[in-house]
């Protein structure tokens, strides 16, 4: 089921919208660091998607010692 305001189109994002948060990243960070805050932010999302894909190994240690 979908959002009623995706349905009245309130909510859209195209290209205007990506050049303004573009240009107001840009006025926070400056040029130099956009980079780095990609790369760590990419680093961070590939971090969390290899935890969430890891087998449960902890789950076997826990039982082990209550038992």
């Amino acid at each position: 089921m979908s959002s009623p305001l995706l349905g009245l189109g309130l909510i859209t994002f195209g290209v205007a919208e990506a050049v303004l948060v573009f240009g107001i990243l840009m006025l926070l960070f400056g040029a130099k660091k956009l980079p780095d805050l990609a790369r760590g932010l990419g680093s961070g999302i590939r971090n969390f998607k290899g935890e969430l894909e890891a087998p449960p190994d902890d789950r076997n240690d826990d039982e082990q010692r209550d038992g």
